[in-house]
């Protein structure tokens, strides 16, 4: 018996177009022999919907067609099961039952440990990392305490809150330039390249300050790495397990790998994931700076607890030969298939992988206790001192 597989995308974020690519290329790439593929896509507006329309791109140019014939569905159990019940009918009659949930999400409100705690509460098994890794993966200031604490390198960087600033912007900016100019400005907690900017002086700093803060209320700001080399590698396991892909070097026509770098230009279909960006596979490293990123990689991500596939960032000063955990990325773009078909482990293979360790990390944490069959609340006498509410 096939496996029904819900493939969720979508999602209230300013990454939503960027996770109806990778999961349409995913959904295209799952063996369709093993898994009934139920696709779920999550409306800007948080609605949810099913159809089997969902598979055509083409159908995200007309939102007002989609609504009108994908069925708006909710969630939850059902005696043993985990069903998509249609939300609008007399009947409101049952879609489809699932067994698993595979969610191809980026950013806020998906990426972040939002959803995995909804699915955690409904107790349906799925794919990825957990709530506690995916918010340590998208907050990047999180990140970087956890990663320093585990003695992972990162560079160096000042964090603050919105109010802090914009109640006294010159207080923050006096300590934040105690780092050394040029400096990038992120919104802590967005991904692709959303709201990213170098800043060279206080004039550009200040500005790109208000830009971030318009995206997050949390704002990083860091040191630029010297004589650069941008490179990434993959990481697919859990906590017992672990493989890692190979390094690639990345880099771009801009001073900073933009999101139209990743997702947008020249012509081409985004359907193949960061188009434009300039890709070296296999990173052009030395033995050196090779074993220390794979060992840093291992490093961060078991001290984040991740699971499933992940993308690791590093930057390196190709002069001193520092190497720095730059960002983990808990359900990167693409999911980053392109770095294991490298391994000679193709894109249907891979996703067979990370389907299975979901449904082991489910094994695994039913076997643990989560609660007690007793009620402490029989015994409760008091009662007597609710009278008011009876009222």
């Amino acid at each position: 018996m096939k496996i029904k597989l819900c493939v969720l995308f979508g999602g209230r974020s300013v990454e939503h177009e960027v996770s109806i690519i990778t999961a349409l290329q995913a959904i295209n790439n799952i063996d369709k022999n093993k898994y009934d593929i139920v696709p779920v896509y999550i409306a800007k507006d948080g609605s949810w919907y099913t159809g089997n329309m969902l598979l055509d791109m083409n159908i995200y140019k007309d939102m007002d067609l989609l609504k009108r014939y994908a069925k708006e569905v909710v969630l939850y159990k059902r005696g043993e099961e985990f069903v998509l019940q249609n939300k609008k009918g007399l009947f409101k009659n049952i879609v489809t039952a699932i067994d698993l949930v595979f969610p191809i999400m980026h950013g806020t409100n998906g990426e972040d440990g939002s959803l995995q705690g909804y699915l955690e509460t409904v107790g349906v098994p799925y794919c990825e990392s957990n709530v506690y890794a995916c918010a340590l993966g998208q907050d990047k200031i999180l990140q970087k305490q956890v990663l320093t604490a585990s003695n992972v390198n990162v560079v160096k960087y000042r964090w603050f809150f919105d109010k802090e600033y914009l109640n006294d912007p010159d207080k923050i900016i006096k300590n934040i330039e105690r780092l050394e100019y040029p400096l990038i400005v992120k919104p802590a907690t967005l991904g692709s390249s959303v709201g990213i900017n170098i800043a060279h002086n206080e004039l550009e700093l200040r500005e790109f300050i208000t830009d971030a803060i318009e995206y997050d209320n949390k704002i990083l700001v860091e040191e630029v790495v010297n004589n650069l080399k941008e490179v990434n590698i993959s990481v697919l396991g859990n906590s017992e397990n672990q493989e890692l892909s190979v390094i690639e070097e990345v880099g771009s026509r801009n001073e900073l790998l933009t999101y139209e770098d990743k997702y947008i230009g020249g012509g081409k279909s985004p359907s193949k994931g960061m188009v434009n960006a300039k890709r070296k596979i296999p990173a052009d490293l030395n033995e050196k700076l090779e074993n220390s990123v794979r060992e840093q990689a291992l490093k961060a991500f078991r001290a984040l607890n991740m699971s499933g596939v992940v993308r690791i960032d590093f930057l390196i000063n190709s002069e001193t030969e520092e190497v720095y955990v730059n960002e983990v990325n808990t359900i990167p773009g693409s999911l980053s298939f392109y770095l294991w078909d490298k391994t000679n482990k193709k894109y249907p293979e891979l996703l067979d992988d990370i389907i299975n360790l979901g449904i082991v990390n489910y094994k695994n944490k039913s076997r643990k206790t989560t609660t007690f069959s007793t009620n402490i609340l029989e015994g409760f006498n008091g009662v007597k001192g609710m009278k008011g509410l009876k009222k």
